[in-house]
């Protein structure tokens, strides 16, 4: 863990790269120490149907879902929300600048008993 989950407005694909966003928002979440690199997963998509505001289709979004496995201390959650949040400021600071973005992140924790897990990842990393 953690899912990190972008999801943007279509129109904010012409903007901005979205793949090296998805890249900035996973090396800040690897340079956390409460997040397992293994576990990492970050993705976005694009919601080609939307209405902002009031309307004008100028206006974009960016809405940034963190899930991440419960047990966590507060502060160290609080910490890796404003540190997530920063990179993705930084990342569309240019966008920010010249036009209308919403810009969002919302951490939630994910019950372990209701969400079991396997893989093969930590072993093709040599971390297992």
């Amino acid at each position: 863990m953690p899912h990190i989950t972008i999801e943007y407005s279509a129109n904010l694909g012409e903007r901005t790269d979205i793949q090296a966003l998805c890249e900035a928002l996973r090396a800040e979440a690897a340079g956390i120490e409460a997040f397992p690199t293994p576990g990492i997963r970050v993705r976005a998509l694009r919601a080609d149907h939307f209405s902002i505001a009031d309307g004008d289709p100028k206006h974009a979004f960016v809405d940034i879902s963190v899930r991440l496995r419960a047990g966590r201390p507060q502060n160290v959650k609080e910490d890796a929300v404003k540190r997530l949040f920063q990179a993705a400021q930084d990342f569309l600071k240019p966008v920010l600048e010249t036009g209308s973005l919403a810009l969002s992140l919302e951490m939630r924790d994910i019950d372990p008993d209701l969400s079991p897990k396997t893989g093969t990842i930590r072993e093709h990393m040599g971390t297992a």
